[in-house]
């Protein structure tokens, strides 16, 4: 268990090395929003999600409802639900159901991706490995995000509140550029975004990025359905 625990940490360290740099943006906009630095560090302590957390600062910046946030972060974050039902096929039988429940909350893209990646089978040790060491990084760079932002000047925070927003276009330039339709359904999200943000400002935040990511994905699932195959055999 101890082998697995330091294994999983150290698959954690490139993760956790990346969070930090990223959270540093996402503190640095937590407090521009006129959030305390310990309530900042809270929200990353207790979600992972920075997307989520992108979009919930700009909610809470807005004076936005509970509803507004419920069904946002649901669109948002849904996809997690996915990834967990995927790797709950690799995991070892040791896995209890409170095992199963704690490990559920550090399901991130990248912890995913490192986790569904390892052959074998996956104990409870090395996934607990694999996400504190992340959970860590992200929390930290959160905390030194939000401590500098309320030292550093305007203009330095302005500039280093971009960090999120490279995140974020660093994970669909990749897709975009290898399938035309994922740049497509992006253009449509953007386009929807725009209408939402200059046509329709009465339409808070947090209602548009929902509005706009689900018409946007309803749009490509009826342009460009996945053709099923019929060399696929079910187990």
């Amino acid at each position: 268990m101890k082998k697995d625990f330091l294994k999983g940490m150290l698959h954690g360290v490139p993760i956790a090395l990346g969070y930090l740099s990223v959270s540093f943006g996402f503190g640095i906009m937590a407090v521009k929003a006129g959030i305390p630095i310990f309530d900042a560090v809270l929200i990353s302590l207790t979600n992972l999600t920075s997307a989520g957390q992108a979009a919930a600062v700009g909610i809470i910046a807005s004076g936005g409802g509970v509803i507004e946030m419920i069904l946002t972060q649901l669109t948002i974050n849904i996809r997690y639900s996915l990834m967990s039902l995927s790797l709950s096929q690799k995991l070892h039988e040791r896995f209890t159901l409170p095992k199963k429940l704690l490990a559920s909350y550090g399901i991130t893209d990248e912890i995913f991706a490192v986790a569904v990646s390892r052959p074998g089978k996956l104990t409870p040790a090395y996934m607990y490995g694999l996400i504190i060491v992340p959970t860590i990084g992200w929390t930290l760079g959160t905390f030194l995000g939000a401590f500098a932002g309320e030292l550093m000047p305007a203009f330095i925070a302005d500039a280093m509140g971009i960090l999120l927003y490279g995140m974020f276009i660093a994970i669909i330039i990749p897709p975009a550029r290898k399938e035309k339709k994922v740049l497509f359904v992006l253009g449509i999200a953007a386009a929807l975004a725009c209408v939402f943000r200059y046509l329709l400002p009465f339409i808070t935040g947090g209602f548009a990025i929902m509005i706009s990511a689900i018409l946007a994905a309803a749009i490509g699932a009826l342009l460009f359905p996945i053709e099923e195959r019929e060399d696929v055999q079910c187990p």
